[in-house]
């Protein structure tokens, strides 16, 4: 007879946590039909390269196995400029079991693997058999025996041990403590001088390095929920900017690409009633998001777009219009409407396509169908190079056309701009200087958000239950608004609306892909009083098993990013990364279950330090007190900073926490009164 589902997965879970597979093999299945793959990367190693890489992926087998071994793992480092170790992709259903099923001898430890699985589930993941969760390459791990080794570490872990992850690779489980994190992770840590993009595709071939991007190597990454919210709020406050607008009914909200966070923009413009069209040449990637519920329709016509658009704008109907194409075509064909009939059809606009991976199938060519490019990219990488600039400057054209006309474009974060500018594309402002004629959405939308507290607070029921989260947004909702009925600064009051409205209004939208997860904008106080209250739901039986919470690393104190998170640093300092590394150090002491370090994430490698933790709330007075300790220290370290650069929202923000702690003492800048004392000073001989 069969086991009920639960036996079943139980029964793998177990499987899964025994070690490596060894005896016997596991078939080799290569490459799974009917899931969407990474494109085959160009590494261009040396023969010594080559078989260096060879060597380091055979030190995970007894040599018994290497004559099997080796053949494959040499094909697929051909094949796919990387070894994957495809044979080893386990048969297990993928996904973030409940907590109680996983064979653990800690609930930390078991937390770890539901975050883990969850990453990795083909409905969250954009390439599961490749371990990529989002972003074309963010890796959770470099290869198969590595995750292998990791849940069997996890498994049998107490809680005086410490798991040790360097970048993918788990060197083992060390003597620690209690209080100590559960596991420590890097990601991409080399040597400044050595951090080019070049020297990044070399030793991830060679299987000594990993880009997490932000979540998927920390584990954290809740679906493209986990981007939801901040794009609502990036959109809605984007309309109150340029449009001066709160309701955008009948607005137009032009970008691309739904293939891993990128997916989120479609369901932002339902939520904030706008219409959005978002182009993205992965046919999978529009199916997978029309499936889920986030994209009303799906169209491979240009006129059927430009038809939509004008109906949705006359009657302000909502709309989320994903078309099968690429973005270059849909913003040349918006220049001819406008210059055939004086038509502006796009109010709002951005991109957010991988363009922090540019040249390894981040960004697709309009010169080419999708198939096309792939297989250009696997076999003459330097001429699928020259097409992506050629894209990137028509790209640009149309958009500096179209901006000229009334639309406000802003980039997202993702080196859209700042890979345009290398293509030799016309996006820097007029004069010579270094600033871009279009603003990061930070500089003028989401870095007052930061400067306030404000960022993207999540948690993860891992009970596996609908009515846990259901609790749980009830309970968010309870304690931000009694916060407000206790007085907030006017400074934050619309924050506090904005996010009680979204929390009031999650439920209904469908949000969750994979875990039982959610999404919240909130600062330190909400943070704190948020988790105090879940942990005691917990500990009352309100909840049926411990919450994790985290952030995304985009977030106040998390990342040292100059074209992103912290391009609203004028002070000289955007370019140094001591914020994001004094983060996770703090964080790790205050009582993080675990907390992760990553080179590059968003705009890419080599050009942002960023970090991120996962606390367990396990109904303990000793989580309640972790809680407290970590998240004060988590928000105020990036607030400190962006004040001491000059941030008057921030100095604000900080003033007001230290008077309602007596503990903190922050070093407050002194303001140049009178700027011409500098002149002066300087001219002086």
């Amino acid at each position: 007879d069969a086991l009920p589902i639960c036996a079943h997965s139980m029964a793998g879970l177990q499987e899964l946590c025994a070690g490596l597979p060894l005896t016997p093999l596991p078939e080799n299945r290569g490459r799974s039909g009917g899931v969407p793959h990474a494109p085959a990367r160009s590494p261009r190693l040396s023969a010594e390269e080559r078989r260096l890489a060879l060597q380091n992926a055979l030190r995970y087998f007894p040599p018994a196995l290497h004559t099997v071994l080796a053949p494959e793992f040499a094909d697929e480092l051909k094949q796919f400029g990387h070894i994957y170790m495809y044979r080893f992709c386990p048969q297990i259903e993928m996904r973030a079991f409940p907590i109680h099923e996983y064979p653990c001898k800690t609930k930390q430890a078991a937390a770890i693997m539901h975050m883990i699985m969850n990453n990795l589930d083909p409905a969250v993941a954009q390439f599961p058999q490749e371990l990529v969760t989002y972003g074309g390459n963010g890796q959770v791990f470099s290869n198969w025996a590595q995750f292998w080794l990791v849940m069997h570490y996890l498994s049998q872990m107490t809680e005086d041990q410490t798991l040790v992850m360097y970048s993918g690779h788990p060197l083992g489980v060390f003597p620690s403590h209690r209080n100590a994190p559960r596991a420590v992770i890097t990601n991409g840590m080399v040597i400044p001088n050595y951090s080019s993009r070049e020297d990044y595709e070399k030793r991830f071939a060679m299987g000594v390095t990993m880009y997490g991007q932000m979540t998927a190597g920390s584990y954290c990454y809740i679906g493209p929920q986990g981007i939801v919210h901040g794009t609502v709020l990036t959109v809605l406050n984007a309309g109150r900017r340029y449009l001066g607008l709160d309701n955008l009914a009948g607005k137009v909200f032009v970008t691309s690409g739904l293939g891993g966070m990128s997916g989120a923009q479609a369901k932002a413009a339902v939520i904030v009633g706008c219409v959005g069209v978002i182009a993205e040449v992965d046919k999978a990637a529009l199916l997978k998001r029309h499936k889920q519920g986030w994209l009303m329709e799906i169209t491979d016509s240009l006129d059927h777009c430009v038809h939509q658009i004008r109906e949705a704008k006359k009657n302000k109907t909502v709309l989320s219009l994903g078309y099968h194409g690429n973005v270059v075509d849909l913003w040349e064909r918006l220049v001819s409407e406008y210059e055939a009939t004086g038509d502006l059809l796009a109010d709002l606009g951005s991109d957010q396509t991988s363009c922090h991976n540019p040249f390894s199938g981040g960004y697709y060519p309009v010169q080419l169908s999708f198939e096309e490019s792939n297989q250009l990219l696997a076999t003459n990488p330097e001429r699928f190079c020259e097409l992506v600039k050629e894209s990137l400057r028509r790209q640009v054209a149309a958009i500096n056309t179209l901006s000229e006309k009334g639309l406000f474009f802003w980039d997202y974060g993702n080196a859209f701009l700042l890979e345009a500018k290398r293509a030799g594309a016309e996006v820097m402002k007029s004069g010579g200087g270094t600033e871009f004629r279009y603003p990061s959405y930070v500089q003028h939308i989401m870095g007052d958000i930061f400067s306030l507290g404000f960022g993207p607070f999540r948690w993860v029921c891992t009970s596996g239950d609908p009515q846990d989260l259901a609790t749980t947004d009830q309970i968010a909702a309870s304690e931000l608004e009694n916060i407000i009925s206790q007085g907030v600064d006017n400074a934050v009051l619309q924050q506090y609306n904005d996010n009680i409205r979204w929390i009031r209004e999650a439920g209904r939208h469908d949000l969750v892909v994979g875990s039982q997860a959610r999404i919240l904008y909130s600062d330190q106080k909400g943070r704190v009083r948020i988790a105090v209250a879940i942990n005691r739901a917990v500990a009352d039986g309100q909840l049926k098993a411990p919450v994790v919470i985290s952030r995304d690393h985009h977030d106040v104190s998390g990342t040292d990013s100059p074209y992103r998170e912290t391009s609203n640093i004028y002070d000289g300092s955007a370019f140094c990364a001591d914020m994001a590394v004094q983060n996770f150090v703090g964080d790790s002491f205050r009582g993080a279950t675990w907390v992760a370090l990553h080179n590059g994430g968003g705009v890419g490698w080599g050009e942002v330090i960023n970090g991120g933790f996962g606390l367990v709330l396990d109904g303990s007075e000793e989580a309640e007190e972790r809680a407290r300790m970590m998240l004060g220290w988590d928000v105020s370290n990036g607030v400190a900073r962006r004040c001491w650069s000059g941030n008057r929202n921030a100095y604000e923000t900080i003033c007001r926490t230290m008077a309602e702690d007596n503990q903190l003492k922050v070093t407050l800048p002194y303001q140049v009164e009178d700027e011409a004392i500098l002149e002066e000073a300087l001219q002086k001989k």
